[in-house]
């Protein structure tokens, strides 16, 4: 609820007077009567006041305005910075401030930690596991397909050397082969 609260304006993450006053319990212009009673614990990197601008593009995103007396801010709202909300403990003296107070350092630093290390997104880091699977079975095909036209060339050879065989060996039954085994003897030749 409280990181909800948390806004960045000017660069800084700020809380309003508002809505610290809500959690604290206490009416705002209270709150703000107890900063001004000790403006000196509040400089300008603890406190600031809002331009009409901010406060206006801050009101776009509160949704609808509600309707009735007092429902609208006369004066402008002081965002509080980390340091200013912890300073504000030592300005509200009550139980209930302290404990509020911890609660908001600890959304501060949660807030903080959050922008340091963002949680992991599990869709990003599938779709890049899905792209590097992608990238590594174009590889495989693509060597696939390299081992593939060696193979094809190695056959055509193949085929080739087949062919020249057959034709040689067509070449060969038409030539009359020599007789293979002995010469036998005619005793009435004179040939010897």
């Amino acid at each position: 609820m409280i990181q909800r609260k948390i806004y960045e304006i000017r660069g800084q993450r700020v809380m309003l007077d508002r809505d610290l006053a809500e959690l604290y319990g206490i009416e705002t212009k209270y709150l703000k009567r107890s900063v001004k009673n000790n403006i000196r614990r509040f400089p300008p990197d603890f406190m600031f006041e809002l331009t009409k601008e901010e406060w206006d593009s801050l009101r776009c995103n509160f949704c609808t305005l509600k309707t009735g007396r007092g429902q609208h801010p006369k004066y402008l709202p002081y965002a509080f910075t980390e340091l200013g909300v912890s300073m504000l403990s030592s300005v509200l003296h009550s139980e209930v401030a302290v404990e509020i107070n911890i609660s908001i350092m600890r959304a501060f630093v949660a807030v903080r930690q959050l922008i340091a290390n963002p949680p992991i997104d599990k869709v990003s880091l599938l779709q890049r596991e899905v792209k590097e699977l992608k990238e590594y079975m174009e590889e495989v095909f693509a060597d696939q397909n390299d081992i593939n036209e060696d193979t094809r060339i190695q056959i055509e050879l193949i085929n080739q050397t087949l062919a020249e065989l057959q034709v040689c060996s067509k070449e060969r039954e038409k030539k009359p082969r020599p007789r293979i085994g002995f010469i036998g003897y005619n005793e009435d030749s004179t040939e010897k």
